[in-house]
C-alpha cells in the first residue's frame, strides 16, 4: 500500500506524463506543414500570403510553407517538371486558360468541395480547381506622363510608338498570356500583324507581373499590362488616382485564377481544408486588398469605396480552356515570330 506522500507524488507523476502526451499531440499536429506552390507576388510582404497563412494556421494546427516563383505559367512548368515527386500540395496561381493543360497533365485530383456559392462571370465550375479571385486585364497608365491613353486594343495596336508599354510574357506570366488571348480574341487570324506593329510600342518583356508592374511605378514607362483591379491599390494605399485603367471599346479579356491539390500531396486532408478555407469569407475578405483582386465569394466586409471607381467592362472575353491549351504554343510561336521580326 502506498501512504498519503507517495500517492501525492505519483498523482504528480501522473499528471505530468498526461500533460506531455497532451503536448506532444498537439506539437507532432502542428509539426503538419502544407506546401503551396504559387506565384511571387502573393507571398511578397504586400501580398496576401503571409495573412492567409496566419488565418489558415489558426484553424489547422499546421504550419504554411509557400513556394514561389514568377508567375502563374511557370507554376505549371514547374510542376511538369516534377511530376509525381513534386513536393506540392496545393498549387495556387493557375488560371482558367490553363486548367485544362493542368488536369492533363494528371497530377491533380478532384477536390470533392461543394461549391455551389461562390460567383464568378460565365459561373466557372471544375471538380479540380477552385477559384479564390478574378480580374480583367488592362492598361494601366500614368495621368501624369500619358494624357491621352488609348480607347480600344486597335488604338493600342496602331498607336504612337514614343508611348511605350511593358508587357509580361506568355510562356511564364499568366497576364502575359492573357495579352496574349485578348490579341487572339479580337483580332483572331491576324493577331500576327497586330504583335508586329505593337512591337515597337513595347519597351520590354518581363518574366512575370511584378517586374512590369515595378518599372511601370518607376517611371520606365507610361503604360504596363495590369488590371482594372490595380488603380485600387494606389486610391487605397496610397491615397492616389494618378494611375488609371483604360477603357477598351473592344472588351477586356478576364482572368479567374484559381487552386487544386496534388495527388502527390503529403497532406491530402489538409490540403482540402484549404481549400474549403479558400473559399471561406476570412481568406476572401484578405484578397481585395492584398492581391487586388475581385473576391468570388462573400467578405465579411464591404469592398472599399476604391472598388466602386474601376473601369468596369462592358464585354468580356474568355476562350475555353481546352481550345488554350490545343493552341498555346502556336499562339506563342507567332507571338516570337512578330515580335522578333526588325
Amino acid at each position: 500500500m502506498f501512504n498519503s506522500s507517495q500517492l501525492k507524488i505519483l498523482s504528480r507523476l501522473a499528471l505530468a506524463a498526461s500533460a506531455s502526451l497532451v503536448f506532444t499531440g498537439y506539437a507532432a499536429a502542428a509539426d503538419k506543414t502544407l506546401t503551396v506552390y504559387t506565384y511571387e507576388s502573393f507571398i511578397t510582404e504586400w501580398g496576401p500570403g503571409a495573412k492567409v497563412a496566419e488565418a489558415f494556421e489558426k484553424t489547422c494546427e499546421c504550419k504554411v510553407n509557400y513556394v514561389g516563383v514568377a508567375d502563374g505559367v511557370e507554376l505549371l512548368t514547374r510542376l511538369k517538371l516534377e511530376g509525381a515527386a513534386s513536393k506540392a500540395d496545393i498549387v495556387l496561381g493557375l488560371d482558367t486558360n490553363l486548367v485544362a493543360e493542368a488536369k492533363a497533365t494528371g497530377f491533380f485530383a478532384p477536390h470533392g468541395i461543394e461549391a455551389k456559392d461562390l460567383k464568378v462571370p460565365g459561373n466557372f465550375s471544375d471538380d479540380t480547381f477552385l477559384p479564390y479571385d478574378y480580374g480583367h486585364f488592362a492598361v494601366v497608365y500614368d495621368t501624369e506622363t500619358l494624357k491621352t491613353p488609348p480607347k480600344s486594343l486597335k488604338e493600342l495596336v496602331e498607336g504612337d510608338a514614343s508611348q511605350k508599354i511593358v508587357i509580361e510574357d506568355p510562356r511564364t506570366s499568366t497576364p502575359g498570356l492573357g495579352l496574349l488571348l485578348w490579341v487572339k480574341a479580337v483580332y483572331g487570324d491576324e493577331a500576327g500583324a497586330a504583335w508586329a506593329k505593337l512591337k515597337d510600342r513595347v519597351l520590354t518583356v518581363t518574366p512575370g507581373w511584378s517586374e512590369a508592374y515595378g518599372l511601370f511605378t518607376k517611371g520606365e514607362a507610361p503604360m504596363v499590362l495590369s488590371y482594372t483591379t490595380s488603380p485600387a491599390y494606389h486610391m487605397v494605399a496610397e491615397n492616389t488616382e494618378r494611375y488609371q485603367a483604360a477603357t477598351f471599346s473592344e472588351g477586356h479579356y478576364i482572368q479567374i485564377e484559381v487552386a487544386g491539390m496534388t495527388k502527390s500531396a503529403k497532406e491530402p486532408e489538409l490540403a482540402k481544408q484549404f481549400l474549403a478555407f479558400m473559399t471561406g469569407p476570412e481568406f476572401q475578405s484578405i484578397i481585395p486588398t492584398t492581391n487586388w483582386m475581385m473576391p468570388v465569394a462573400a467578405t465579411k466586409e464591404p469592398l472599399p469605396d476604391a472598388f466602386n471607381k474601376l473601369v468596369n467592362p462592358e464585354k468580356t472575353f474568355l476562350l475555353p480552356s481546352e481550345e488554350v491549351a490545343k493552341n498555346r504554343k502556336a499562339w506563342i510561336d507567332e507571338w516570337l515570330a512578330a515580335m522578333s521580326k526588325n
